[in-house]
């Protein structure tokens, strides 16, 4: 085990500081073609994960698994893999692009055997801490064949005493601590779980008499599912014999979602808090509208993180809205970069601009984000390359200066360009004739909410303000907090 937090800790000092999707979870119970809609659901939730994907599926007597590199239309298209994936009952998972090497055990959903029949788990989240979890399970004599947390989950319950699988799970999530949404498998039912501040997102929809459970609402709309409600924070749904029994076993606490669900995370067409997210993005933009005092010809947003919150900018100013960068949509993963001249083209791959529309104009550039800043240089040098006469950046939320513990692939405090330097030289860094960010207040605003409680924020914010709603228990790295942990892997097996 020691050598195993070496080797972890290495990994973290060669951390890739990119920020990355999340995990999509997907669920259905009862339902004819129950893999082929698990599928599509997958393919639904595509943007939360392109690493791997995986499906399992229970025909009554038994389980079946098949998981996959890549996207899930590459591998679960044809009829042979689904046919081999039997049954009424399945789950899914897309994997996010995480550090380390990439193994196939690690792509979920993961499997086990207990004394109380078979489960699967697909999960969506961080534990704080599952490094301390894990270590007390190997004192005690649990083999270890992932890098992932997910499978502390799976070992904490089939270790639990208890006899129903059902109250496993609750024993397992007693001791968890983190943001999580959590889609199971049993014999004939189908579990939610999602942590008690719901910091990651769990929904329930109904195709017919069968339930559906899902990282967001846009995969229940391609398989013609209704949404019915999300997962309450703190709550577990047990959906047996087309049923549905709520579970609340934890105090109740005021839910905080994650406020990048809003911002960047979830699909535009996703409903969150009864808006969809493209509306939710577009009142950023109208927010940050009117904290601006820049006097500009056009606004142009960079695509398609910044498309809605530019529309709602222009809106609310009654500037003109252009697209003066082109997105090449064809530019893929597995993109073959063969010399330092091609690699050196960087943004290139994927935007260019769109020169007659910003040639010697006055131009707002609004994303949603800014992170370390690499690609905002790039793309305000190739607006000015294009003739652009002045290149304004406004970002449709505030400076992120702490970097996230629950499921969100952010960079390190480090490697957080606003942790680091003031808003000027972050404006002199990107090569911008200036630069301004939405306020806290704002956010908060165009999301819904007066302003933000300093007595209890309503959102989970902390990369903003570093007020984490949840313990870091585990602790390695400089910083003595681990950074989603056991999600990277840790060696090449």
């Amino acid at each position: 085990m020691k050598k195993h937090i070496k080797i972890l800790k290495k990994k973290l000092q060669n951390y890739n500081p990119r920020l990355k999707e999340e995990c999509g979870v997907f669920g259905i119970s009862n339902a004819k073609d129950a893999s082929a809609l698990t599928a599509l659901g997958l393919h639904a939730l595509q943007h939360r994960g392109q690493e791997g994907c995986g499906i399992v599926s229970f025909d009554g007597e038994k389980y079946y698994s098949e998981k996959r590199f890549g996207l899930v239309g590459d591998n679960f298209n044809k009829e042979k893999v689904l046919n081999n994936l039997k049954g009424n009952y399945a789950i899914g998972h897309n994997r996010y692009s995480t550090t380390g090497n990439n193994i196939l055990r690690n792509i979920q959903p993961f499997f086990a055997d207990t004394n109380a029949g078979g489960i699967g788990v697909a999960h969506n989240g961080n534990l704080t801490n599952s490094i301390a979890l894990r270590n007390k399970l190997v004192e005690d004599g649990a083999i270890f064949y992932t890098t992932s947390d997910t499978e502390t989950i799976v070992q904490l319950i089939a270790k639990s005493k208890r006899p129903k699988t059902i109250d496993k799970v609750i024993d397992a999530i007693f001791q968890i601590q983190g943001g999580y949404a959590l889609v199971m498998l049993t014999q004939n039912s189908l579990i939610g779980v999602r942590d008690p501040y719901g910091i990651r997102p769990l929904v329930i929809g109904k195709l017919g008499n069968s339930y559906v459970l899902a990282s967001e609402t846009c995969a229940f709309d391609i398989i013609g599912a209704k949404f019915v409600r999300e997962v309450e924070n703190g709550e577990i749904v047990l959906i047996e014999n087309n049923e549905l029994k709520s579970i609340k076993p934890f105090p109740v606490k005021k839910i905080k979602p994650c406020v990048f669900e809003y911002i960047y995370f979830s699909r535009p067409d996703s409903l969150i808090g009864g808006k969809t997210a493209y509306e939710h993005r577009k009142n950023l933009g109208r927010e940050l509208a009117k904290e601006s005092q820049i006097n500009a010809d056009i606004v142009v947003p960079v695509p398609d993180s910044g498309n809605a919150a530019a529309m709602g900018f222009a809106h609310e100013l009654k500037m003109n809205f252009e697209h003066g960068l082109i997105r090449n949509h064809y530019v893929g993963r597995t993109f073959i970069e063969p010399s330092q001249k091609i690699r050196s083209l960087g943004v290139k791959l994927k935007l260019n601009a769109n020169q007659t529309t910003i040639k010697n104009k006055k131009i707002i550039l609004i994303d949603d984000s800014l992170v370390r800043g690499t690609t905002s240089y790039k793309i305000v040098k190739m607006l000015y390359d294009g003739g652009a006469k002045e290149v304004h950046v406004k970002i449709a939320c505030p400076e992120i200066r702490f970097p996230d513990f629950y499921g969100v692939d952010t960079p390190t405090k480090k490697e957080l360009l606003a942790a680091n330097k003031t808003n000027d030289e972050i404006c002199k860094y990107i090569g911008a004739k200036s630069l301004s960010f939405l306020s806290i207040d704002g956010l908060y605003k165009a999301i819904g909410f007066e302003n933000r409680s300093k007595t209890y924020p309503q959102l989970t914010d902390h990369y903003f303000t570093g007020d984490y709603p949840v313990k870091l228990v585990d602790e390695l790295g400089e910083n003595k907090i681990t950074q989603l942990s056991l999600l990277s892997s840790a060696s090449n097996n």
